[in-house]
C-alpha cells in the first residue's frame, strides 16, 4: 500500500498531477478542489493517497490531509459512487463542505458532482450521516472564531435546528451554508426554531 509520496511536484494536469520521487513519476488523480492548494511547479509537495486496484487498472488518488482522504475512502464505500464518483464529489464540494451537505440532507449540492445523480446523493446521506459529526466539521471549520457548537448530530433531522436549517433555505440560502450557520449556534435548554435562527442569522458571512 502507498500511503502517502513526498517528492517533486513536476506536473499539473486537468484532473491528475505527477510528483516525482526517488526517479519514478507517479500520476496521482487529485479532486478539483486540491488544486489551489498545491505549491508551484518544481517545489516540494506531500499527497497522501489512495491506491486502488481492479482488475483492469491501478490508480492513486491523492489528497491534501488524511482527513480529505478519509472522506473519500468513505465515500468509495457507497454503493453507486466507486472512486470516480468520490472524486467528482470531492471536486464540487470540499471535504467540510460535503459533511455539512450530508449532515443537512443537501442532496442537490452532492448531486452536482459529474455522474451523481440524485438517487445516488441521497444514497450517499443516508449511508454517511451517522459516520460524520458535527465536532469534527467544527474542528476544521472556522465558524464564529469558536468552534464551541454543541449540537447533537441527530438534530440536524428533527426539532429547532433543521427547522432553522429549512426557514434559511427559503430565505434562499443553500443547505450547506445554512448547515454551518447553525451548527456554530450555542445550543441552550429551551430554544426555539426563532431563537436559533436568530443565532445562525449572525453566523451567516
Amino acid at each position: 500500500m502507498i500511503n502517502y509520496v513526498r517528492g517533486t511536484l513536476s506536473d499539473i494536469e486537468e484532473s491528475m498531477i505527477v510528483v516525482e520521487a526517488g526517479g519514478i513519476g507517479y500520476g496521482i488523480n487529485v479532486p478539483a478542489s486540491v488544486m489551489g492548494e498545491l505549491p508551484r511547479v518544481g517545489n516540494e509537495v506531500l499527497i497522501y493517497t489512495y491506491f486502488s486496484v481492479k482488475e483492469d487498472s491501478q490508480s492513486l488518488f491523492g489528497f491534501i490531509s488524511k482527513e480529505d482522504r478519509e472522506m473519500f475512502k468513505q465515500l468509495i464505500k457507497v454503493n453507486g459512487v466507486g472512486p470516480k464518483g468520490a472524486l467528482a464529489i470531492l471536486s464540487v464540494l470540499r471535504p467540510d463542505d460535503l459533511r455539512m451537505a450530508i449532515m443537512s440532507g443537501d442532496a442537490k449540492a452532492i448531486s452536482r458532482a459529474q455522474g451523481i445523480g440524485a438517487k445516488t446523493a441521497e444514497r450517499v446521506i443516508l449511508d454517511l450521516r451517522d459516520k460524520v459529526s458535527v465536532p469534527e466539521f467544527i474542528s476544521t471549520s472556522v465558524i464564529n472564531g469558536t468552534g464551541t457548537a454543541n449540537i447533537d448530530p441527530k438534530a440536524f433531522s428533527a426539532g429547532p435546528v433543521s427547522e432553522a436549517i429549512d426557514a434559511l433555505t427559503m430565505l434562499g440560502y443553500s443547505r450547506v451554508d445554512a448547515g454551518k450557520a447553525v451548527a456554530g449556534v450555542i445550543l441552550e435548554d429551551g430554544m426555539t426554531t426563532e431563537d436559533v435562527l436568530k443565532k445562525a442569522l449572525k453566523n451567516i458571512k
